[in-house]
């Protein structure tokens, strides 16, 4: 009888485990587009009860038990989440899980170049971002300037003008630096006789985002943005104080100190950057001549904020640099020099600029913004026999509004450039390159959405610019959010150049012999230009990312200013009869894993110059670039690196070609709350291109030098610490 009694017991029991078994259904979507996802997976926590959706993004999980039960959804290229439900349910309803994609953080990243309020994902321009993560990660690397920042971007390149002070310009797309703006906070300060030492004038501490937009983008920025612009974008103060120190020393003897404050009060903000940057002089190749100038630098950057009220803010900041640049014969270095070790270049310079910025917002929707700054830059360039002397004053002012509605955005301005050049008459017979330029300017920028899978972005820019007349600038760019993986953006627009003698071709011999721009025989260099990109990002299996981005462009570049030799021995600019046209691809990978991340990109640049019916490569572009860097980073912990970057053959101006080279690094830099050490072993395989051959011709008192196409300072360690407060 009792074993009867159990197996009765049993079966009740087993009855009602089974009357106890729930249904649920849900269907699921993707956050931002609504639509539905197929194959997302639900599963019951701690057990293995659970279903995939299906075509319609329905899922159904059968036998659930009773009580209190976790369910967790996830998707590839989605972020994983959990909900909890009670069995048995309240009702019969579906419910809806909306998911999030796993790269979703990119979206949030604001920028500033194209004065929109939207973010770098939902603009039709295309913005590459360096964000503060990977500045704090270059200023361990060249905490003195922004040459390796930019250069390791595929696309761009920075050329080497002086093989003995080291002097470079930036060029992108196969496009000489002048086709490039470099900006500060949306200002021109370092244009027109500023620009041959601007690279290696400003430091990364005090940047708190760089954007790049590569192609025409002369709506906003007027002439000059043929190539692209680099907009500098500086760190502003928050409630958060933030107080840092870098100390850095490398194995050729430079030594960077540099310290930056910020901090935001009740009615007021303040930062403030300053820096002192030196180097001893290196000959690593044994030549007899620097490849490492004597360098010592000074930088104050002192910035004040003012919050008039919540509406209504304005910000006041003077940028001050002393740079005294030495290179040359390394005896005449040492103090050593007689007739025979006499040669040197002495570069010193004084910049002195103020910026100016008054915003009211009369809503959340509309503003106005007005700007000024004000740029005085002196240089005076010293070789043996000759001087260059010159005092760059210029400005810039511009008034705009902005509004921003829910299906569009508007941009109206105008602006006004002054340059002023004069130089002193320091060697007899030489021509003056005295010059007055004032360029006006009016922009109207529009931002529509005009589907949830288009966005276009339009412009129109007219200058005025005195003694070359008129120039009109149309723009167009369109932005197709294929899927949450799939995006493209398209786009084209026209520039133009004002003649100027301050180019890398000119600055390569300190502007020896180059007469002044003849306003009656030069014009305003013309282009237009288009690019176009598709870009995919996902994850797989929520531990690897993966996302990859291709571009084309192609510019056209009508009578460029060419400096062309005369019978009497000097040179002067013309606009050759012929064109320029650079054409190529960027390709860029990354991947991450954990705590690695790999970034791969390739770039394939074909430069043409056409002049009088014949064709021949731009010099010094390499028409094949690689670049790759493998990243290992615990948060907060440990950073170490390293990166392989590989430059095909380049024409040089006398039609031989170069060597193709390969340059290493590594990196690694141990962090802890308010303190990180770091060491950095640049070239560390000690690539230079006085191993591929010499440098200069001629005697060692009077050299001529060849191209620049490669490394000169070879391998070279640097380390230091930083502090935060």
């Amino acid at each position: 009888m009792k074993s009867y009694t159990l197996l009765l017991f049993a079966a009740l029991m087993w009855c009602s485990s089974v009357t106890a078994q729930n249904r649920f259904v849900a269907v699921i979507k993707d956050a931002d587009t609504k639509e539905v996802l197929t194959g997302a997976s639900a599963i019951v926590r701690g057990t293995v009860i659970g279903n995939i959706s299906d075509e319609h993004g329905i899922v159904t999980v059968e036998n659930i038990p009773d009580g209190v039960q976790t369910v967790e959804f996830s998707c590839l290229g989605y972020e994983s989440k959990r909900q909890t439900f009670s069995f048995p349910p309240a009702g019969s309803d579906t419910v809806e899980v909306w998911m999030e994609s796993a790269v979703a953080e990119l979206d949030e990243i604001v920028v500033s170049s194209t004065r929109s309020t939207r973010t770098i994902a939902s603009i039709p321009t295309r913005i590459e971002f360096v964000g503060p993560e990977e500045l704090d990660e270059k200023s361990t690397m060249k905490p003195g300037d922004i040459r390796m920042l930019l250069s390791e971007s595929t696309g761009i390149q920075t050329q080497q003008t002086s093989p003995i002070s080291a002097n470079a310009s930036i060029r992108i797309q196969g496009l000489d630096g002048r086709y490039t703006q470099i900006l500060k906070d949306g200002m021109p300060l370092y244009s027109g006789a500023a620009s041959g030492l601007g690279l290696l004038q400003i430091p990364p501490l005090d940047l708190r985002q760089v954007e790049i937009v590569k192609g025409s983008t002369s709506t906003l920025y007027g002439g000059g943005a043929i190539a692209g612009l680099v907009n500098l974008i500086s760190k502003t103060p928050t409630d958060a104080r933030e107080l840092s120190f870098l100390l850095n020393g490398t194995s050729v003897l430079g030594l960077d100190i540099s310290g930056f404050y910020a901090q935001k009060f009740r009615k007021t903000g303040l930062t403030l950057f300053a820096s002192r940057n030196s180097n001893r002089p290196g000959d690593p190749a044994e030549t007899g001549l620097s490849a490492i100038p004597k360098v010592e630098r000074y930088t104050f950057n002192p910035r004040l904020f003012v919050y008039f009220s919540p509406k209504t803010r304005m910000d006041f900041g003077v940028n001050a640099t002393f740079e005294n640049r030495l290179g040359g014969d390394m005896q005449y270095l040492k103090g050593r020099g007689d007739s025979e070790h006499r040669y040197f270049e002495r570069n010193k310079t004084e910049r002195l600029s103020t910026q100016f910025s008054l915003e009211h917002k009369f809503s959340e929707r509309s503003a106005l913004n007005v700007r000024n700054s004000y740029n005085r830059f002196q240089r005076r360039i010293t070789v043996p026999d000759y001087l260059f002397d010159g005092l760059q004053n210029g400005t810039f002012s511009e008034i705009n509004y902005s509004f921003a509605g829910e299906k569009a955005e508007w941009v109206a301005g105008a602006n006004l450039w002054t340059d002023h050049f004069s130089e002193k008459q320091d060697n007899a017979g030489a021509a003056l390159r005295d010059y007055r330029q004032t360029t006006g300017g009016i922009f109207l920028q529009n931002m529509t959405r005009a589907a949830d899978w288009l966005g276009i972005e339009t412009g129109l820019r007219g200058d005025y610019v005195a003694d070359y007349g008129f120039a009109l600038l149309p723009r167009i760019s369109a932005l197709f959010e294929i899927s949450q993986r799939w995006t493209s953006r398209v786009g084209g627009g026209l520039g133009y150049k004002t003649p100027t003698v301050f180019t890398e071709e000119s600055e390569r011999i300190q502007y020896r012999n180059v007469l002044p721009i003849d306003r009656h025989i030069n014009r305003l260099e013309r282009s237009y230009g288009v690019n176009a990109d598709v870009n995919y990002r996902t994850s797989i299996a929520d531990a690897i990312t993966f996302s990859i981005n291709q571009l084309f462009f192609y510019t056209y570049l009508n009578r460029p200013l060419m400096l062309i030799p005369l019978q009497d021995g000097s040179l002067q600019f013309q606009n050759i009869d012929g064109h320029t046209d650079t054409k190529g691809a960027e390709t860029n990978m990354k991947i991450g894993y954990d705590d690695f991340k790999l970034f791969l990109g390739y770039t394939f640049t074909d430069a043409v110059v056409s002049e009088d019916g014949a064709r021949h490569q731009n010099p010094l572009t390499p028409k094949h670039r690689i670049n790759a860097v493998l990243m290992y980073e615990v948060e907060d912990r440990w950073r170490t690196g390293l990166e392989a970057y590989y430059n095909s053959r380049q024409q040089l101006t006398d039609g031989s070609f170069g060597r193709s080279y390969w340059v290493f690094g590594a990196m690694a830099e141990k962090i802890w709350e308010h303190m990180s050490v770091f060491i950095n072993f640049e070239n560390f395989t000690d690539t230079r291109q006085t191993r591929f051959g010499n440098i200069y011709t001629g005697h060692i008192s009077r050299p001529v030098f060849n191209d620049i196409y490669a490394p000169l300072d070879g391998f070279v360690v640097n380390a230091g610490v930083k502090l935060r407060f």
